[in-house]
């Protein structure tokens, strides 16, 4: 039949299934079959004549039709999984029947009167396809996710047959080990298949159904709490799912394994067109809903076991139920984890390689998927975490993720990857050793819209950290806690930063310590802080190699001596507030020497009018997303949390609790009707005092007068000099003593475990656009806004 008949015959199917007002028994088997059996169609034929409006219609007005439909639908790829799929037929039904419940799902969800349809049984529909009793009939969700599983490893279907001769000897699906049947090899898996177009076609249409059952999560509001587990995905990844880790395993390697450059041949992708991308595409989005869980409800293993022999670790304690968290948390071999990041970072290095050989390579777009599931690993294996901190192979994970930062930050409809960008940055900041790569000299090239400087990772970091608070968008704002205890945590390590580098930092301090800014908000000072934190880290541990950053601090010393002299009383105040009245600008961009930036590079643009975008939920204040700890000499951490309420030697109030902190600034200042911010002299003394100025101010009463000195004697204008006489200057013996060293770091929580939630679904919703899944449904989790 050709498709046109196939289409014609399919859309009558519709039109009769609409219009009739009678429920059709589940038995008249010509009905139902039409849907399946005697067509041809495409998931876009399918989404195209089975329009929105009728799958209401029907579910308003015989709701009994669609039960039916969705039913049998289900029956037949049980009934498929069942017999092995091995006529042409077989395929073909399984096929329609997954891509006419992927359009119809997400209306079943939108309905909060059908949400329960898919957990109910259905009458005379044993587990095992109709025979048995009604006692033990699966749940529908049960069946039809089982029936996928199995439908995944499914031989000659979505994998190669191992069988020799084709003479009625198909491998049998009960006893198959779906195991010997991974798609890719990487993790736990050797062998790597010949690849097969039909088989990724046919595992992309039931990954693109089960990504489909799993968003019922969609059209649920965030809760604050969290918001509990997806029923779908906890029935999926656990034990009842005979697949659950080969298929983990084939999802993570099939990601892990794909190279878009084409075998390393430049240009080589426009000759080939490249099937396994959408897979790729698919197998993410999957992977990252399943691994969807929120810790801070339930605890991770602990990370200890030293056996060898299987890819995941026996020795831990039995970890979450959701096998697919559990099998991530337990990789453990070297070789699976290097596999794993280099796989990563060549996926995330992909459109930094388009600006070296305009379009030598295809580029990728599911750079935020590969984000999200970065972030996992780190968060759910501390193993995985110390292997990427081991080596210097943490930059190639560093540079994209600078480079997507900077290239999105004028760009109101990218707010939720600069937030996972800068989330990952801040987990691994945690760790000295992060700091201790940095040192590591800069050499690649990749034209970024930066000043050009020469330098260390520290330094790229530093002058894209400095180009995000300068010149990214409003929205960014509650993002600078954020990078500024990036810089600080990472302080005490960076053995020489740059000029460039150095005077960015002293930028953002004169930036930050107006009076107009210190004032005009609750929490500004507390930026203020955080960059004397980072001074002082430096000036104490490493003094030695950064002459650079001591200049800076000298020539800009009058910012250090208007801190230190800041005035607390009400006329001062009055007149900082009328210049915040004038002035709505976030930050002077006058005062940083931006000098050309790199050749080759764009200005980052802001989104084109009318891009589609998804709301997100807030991110908790940075006091709730770290937890203080403090180094001790043997660079062990010992964690501060929770504290008394003590400052600490600097005087620095790092290790008051926020939150009483917080409480007390509420009292000291008052908000005025209009919801206006007024900050009153008793809320500015009980900062100001606690300014950790005593450091630098020491440095500057020693060393100004001598650097003031060599300029009169030598009657010297030239830096070089100061800057030799620097180096070999040495401050022991004159600071107060090196405080210790305080580390924030990322701990677990229901707001980012939600914030993750909305903000995956959300790039799952705009990114599935061929077809459009979920478009113009009616989601709960978020807003669809236009820029």
């Amino acid at each position: 039949m050709g498709s046109a008949d196939s289409k014609l015959n399919f859309r009558k199917a519709v039109i009769q299934l609409t219009t009739k007002t009678q429920p059709v028994e589940a038995t008249d088997e010509a009905f139902w079959d039409q849907f399946w059996a005697d067509t041809a169609t495409s998931v876009q034929d399918v989404f195209a004549l089975v329009p929105a409006a009728e799958i209401r219609a029907v579910r308003e007005e015989s709701p009994s039709n669609l039960a039916t439909l969705c039913y049998k639908a289900v029956e037949k790829l049980v009934q498929g999984a069942e017999s092995g799929c091995h006529s042409e037929k077989e395929k073909q039904i399984v096929l329609n029947c997954s891509r006419l419940l992927t359009r119809v799902l997400p209306y079943i969800f939108e309905d909060p009167d059908w949400r329960g349809f898919f957990w109910s049984t259905v009458p005379g529909a044993g587990r095992a396809g109709g025979e048995g009793d009604d006692e033990n009939a699966r749940p529908l969700a049960e069946s039809l996710l089982l029936a996928i599983a199995d439908l995944l490893f499914c031989p000659d279907f979505t994998v190669q047959s191992h069988r020799r001769s084709t003479v009625d000897s198909a491998e049998d699906v009960h006893s198959l080990d779906s195991c010997e049947y991974i798609w890719e090899a990487g993790v736990g898996f050797a062998h790597s298949p010949q690849p097969n177009y039909i088989h990724d076609v046919n595992r992309m249409e039931l990954l693109k159904l089960l990504l489909t059952c799993f968003s019922e999560a969609m059209y649920l509001p965030p809760a604050p709490d969290g918001g509990g587990t997806n029923p779908w995905v906890q029935f999926f990844c656990s034990t009842e799912n005979r697949h659950a880790l080969p298929l983990f395993t084939s999802l993570l390697n099939t990601v892990c394994a794909y190279d878009p450059v084409g075998y390393g041949i430049p240009y080589n992708h426009l000759l080939f067109s490249d099937y396994r991308e959408p897979l790729v595409e698919e197998a993410a989005q999957v992977l990252i809903v399943t691994l969807d869980h929120d810790r801070a409800i339930s605890t991770s293993p602990t990370v200890d076991g030293t056996t060898v022999g299987t890819a995941m670790d026996d020795m831990d304690p039995p970890g979450p139920e959701n096998l697919f968290v559990n099998y991530l948390s337990r990789i453990h071999r070297e070789e699976d984890f290097q596999f794993i990041l280099k796989g990563i970072a060549r996926l995330l290095s992909n459109p930094l390689l388009q600006t070296y050989l305009p379009n030598s390579t295809k580029k990728i777009q599911f750079h935020q998927e590969l984000l999200v599931l970065f972030w996992k690993l780190c968060d759910f294996n501390k193993k995985f975490l110390f292997f990427v901190l081991k080596s210097s192979d943490v930059l190639d994970i560093l540079v994209p993720i600078l480079y997507f930062l900077n290239d999105a930050r004028a760009d109101h409809s990218r707010v939720g990857l600069m937030h996972i960008g800068v989330f990952i940055l801040l987990l691994l900041s945690g760790e000295r050793n992060f700091g201790v790569r940095l040192n590591k000299p800069y050499s690649v090239r990749v034209p970024m819209d930066i000043p050009v400087f020469t330098g260390t990772h520290a330094d790229l970091l530093i002058v894209v950290f400095h180009k995000i608070i300068t010149s990214g968008h409003q929205r960014l704002q509650p993002l600078f806690d954020c990078l500024l205890t990036i810089v600080v945590n990472v302080s005490p390590y960076l053995k020489s930063l740059s000029m460039v580098a150095a005077n960015k930092l002293l930028h953002l301090l004169e930036a930050f310590s107006t009076t107009w800014f210190l004032f005009s908000a609750a929490q500004n000072h507390h930026l203020v802080f955080f960059l004397l934190e980072a001074f002082n880290n430096i000036i104490q541990y490493q003094f030695d190699g950064n002459s650079n950053l001591v200049y800076a601090i000298i020539r800009k010393r009058s910012i250090f001596h208007q801190l230190a002299s800041l005035p607390a009383d009400p006329p001062a105040l009055h007149k900082a507030l009328q210049r915040r009245r004038r002035a709505p600008e976030p930050l002077s961009r006058t005062g940083s020497q931006e000098g050309a930036s790199m050749e080759g590079s764009h200005p980052a643009a802001p989104a084109e009018p009318g891009t589609l975008k998804t709301s997100l939920v807030a991110t908790p204040g940075i006091d709730k997303l770290t937890e203080k700890s403090q180094v001790s000499e043997d660079g062990t951490l010992r964690s501060l949390e929770p504290t008394s309420q003590q400052s600490s030697a600097d005087g620095s109030p790092a290790t008051e609790e926020p939150d009483q902190a917080w409480r007390e600034q509420r009292r000291l200042s008052s908000t005025s009707a209009s919801g206006q911010w007024n900050p009153t002299s008793e809320w500015v003394l009980s900062w100001k005092s606690k300014l950790p100025l005593q450091t630098i101010m020491r440095l500057l009463q020693v060393l100004v007068p001598q650097v003031e000195k060599i300029c009169i004697d030598k009657g010297l204008t030239d830096e070089s000099e100061i800057l030799r006489f620097l180096q070999h200057g040495t401050l022991v013996g004159l600071l107060p003593v090196p405080h210790p060293i305080l580390i924030r770091k990322y701990q677990a929580n229901s707001g980012t475990a939600m914030w993750f939630r909305t903000y995956m679904w959300g790039v799952i919703y705009l990114r599935n656009v061929d077809p459009p899944v979920w478009y113009d449904t009616d989601v709960k989790l978020f807003e669809i806004q236009r820029v």
